[in-house]
């Protein structure tokens, strides 16, 4: 039985993310607390592990009820607290000391700052699929894969690539599926960036990795996958967004994970 194994936060886009037992969606969709804080530098860009290697080097450690995060500089001899809300302004100047240009941080507690605005809903995953991935790679552990593919829900439960059923054959049309009491529609599969090319603590690429992922990806793709889907092979864990909109509904790990007939 499929089954809600993981949940992930992201609470500032491209930073480290949290592990919750259990987490609020948003009636947009969103998860409570995920991306809901974004770095802007003076143009109005997004400052973001895409565009900005440097990013991978901070470590961050949040307290979501506290509304806390605790950051590690590099080369700096304790980690930094500043409370998101009170402290924002402090937090500011120490990440534009880090970057090197003044940045302001961002808030968007209604639908946060996900990279696909059409597809507001958690990305899903399965541990099986980050196990498989991680096996392409020479010493590549599941952990290391999973902080390079930054995806908020992980089913247990499932063999490799499962979740690629929440996707349709075409385009024009949704899966729905159930988590909990939660009703979800399956879009598309995830296309990826230059981020999961990288080591997630140190920034460095590596070269190979985006050709020997396409490679295996599409080696491993199911048969049941329409690869029509697939322009291209970088993809990897699968866009939603909520079925309806509805009042809040909790996410707990343990939940059923269905897929309406």
């Amino acid at each position: 039985m499929p089954y809600l194994a993981k949940i992930l936060l992201y609470p500032i886009k491209s930073f480290d993310g949290v592990e919750v037992e259990n987490a609020k969606v948003l009636p947009s969709g969103v998860l409570e607390y995920d991306r809901e804080f974004a770095i802007f530098d003076e143009r109005g860009d997004v400052v973001n592990g895409k565009g900005h290697v440097k990013i991978h080097l901070l470590r961050a450690k949040f307290a979501l009820l506290n509304r806390t995060i605790s950051l590690q500089i590099p080369n700096s001899n304790s980690p930094q607290v500043f409370h998101l809300d009170g402290e924002r302004q402090a937090l500011e100047a120490t990440l534009s000391d880090f970057f090197g240009f003044a940045v302001r941080l961002q808030q968007n507690s209604l639908s946060g700052f996900p990279d696909d605005r059409n597809c507001l809903g958690p990305t899903v995953i399965s541990t099986a699929t980050l196990t498989e991935v991680a096996s392409w790679f020479p010493d590549m552990t599941v952990e290391q894969m999973r902080r390079r593919m930054r995806a908020n829900i992980e089913i247990g439960g499932v063999p490799p690539f499962w979740e690629d059923q929440l996707f349709s054959t075409q385009s024009d049309t949704t899966v729905s599926f159930r988590i909990g009491n939660v009703s979800f529609s399956g879009i598309q599969p995830c296309q990826r960036c230059v981020v999961p090319t990288r080591d997630p603590n140190s920034g460095k690429a590596d070269a190979k990795f985006q050709k020997i992922f396409v490679k295996q990806r599409q080696a491993t793709l199911p048969d049941w996958v329409a690869s029509s889907r697939f322009n291209h092979f970088y993809r990897l864990s699968v866009n939603t967004r909520l079925s309806t909109s509805t009042s809040e509904r909790m996410l707990q790990i343990g939940d059923e994970i269905a897929i309406f007939s």
